[in-house]
């Protein structure tokens, strides 16, 4: 499987966006990927699943994938991040969920983890910077200690994307749905990952 820096992946995607394909069109193509290598590799009817989002791209791709898994099983979305943060593309999406979509969408963190049968975790992806501070902290917690099967979007949270190196919290997650191609600091989880093309030219 191919692997790629941060710098690399953000310079295809800007080169993909010369050629015609949209930021949007990407984060599209990402959520659509998720739901579909979740369903292939798991029963979710009649599941409950758990979505949990920041406010960047990542967060971006959970909202997306949302939107496929409620016409399958029930869906919550916990939204750790800040609305008027929102990446462009990020609110779009976040737009569509809320209005039309059968999703309830929590704010506040103390949920029953435990209630939930998949937990995905949208929160940051390659976007990490520093230590994890409350109170995405104890949602990472909540998360590794639940029952739940665990997913993480392109990068498991807490692990620097490039380097590998986790920060005070990371994601232990049993599977990770990596875009394009496996980042470079995630190379040591590959028996579980899946790589999904979203699209980009290269």
């Amino acid at each position: 499987m191919a692997v790629i820096t941060t710098e690399e992946m953000q310079r295809l995607e800007d080169m993909s966006e010369e050629q015609g394909v949209s930021k949007l069109e990407l984060m599209e193509n990402a959520g659509k990927g998720i739901f579909e290598c979740l369903t292939e590799k798991k029963d979710i009817k009649g599941r409950k699943i758990l979505i949990v989002c920041y406010h960047g791209n990542n967060g971006g791709d959970g909202f997306v994938a949302a939107r496929y898994l409620a016409d399958e099983c029930e869906v919550d979305v916990l939204f750790l991040g800040e609305e008027e943060k929102l990446k462009k593309e990020a609110k779009a999406n976040y737009d569509k969920l809320i209005k039309k979509y059968d999703v309830q969408l929590f704010t506040d963190y103390e949920i029953d983890y435990d209630e939930y049968d998949i937990i995905i975790d949208a929160i940051f992806g390659t976007g990490i910077e520093g230590d994890i501070k409350e109170p995405v902290a104890s949602v990472m917690d909540f998360i590794n200690n639940s029952k739940a099967y665990k997913v993480s979007v392109d990068v498991p949270s807490g692990i620097n994307p490039d380097t590998g190196k986790a920060a005070n919290k990371h994601i232990e997650p049993d599977l990770i749905i990596t875009m394009h191609a496996i980042k470079k600091g995630i190379e040591k989880y590959k028996d579980k990952i899946i790589v999904v093309d979203i699209g980009i030219k290269s």
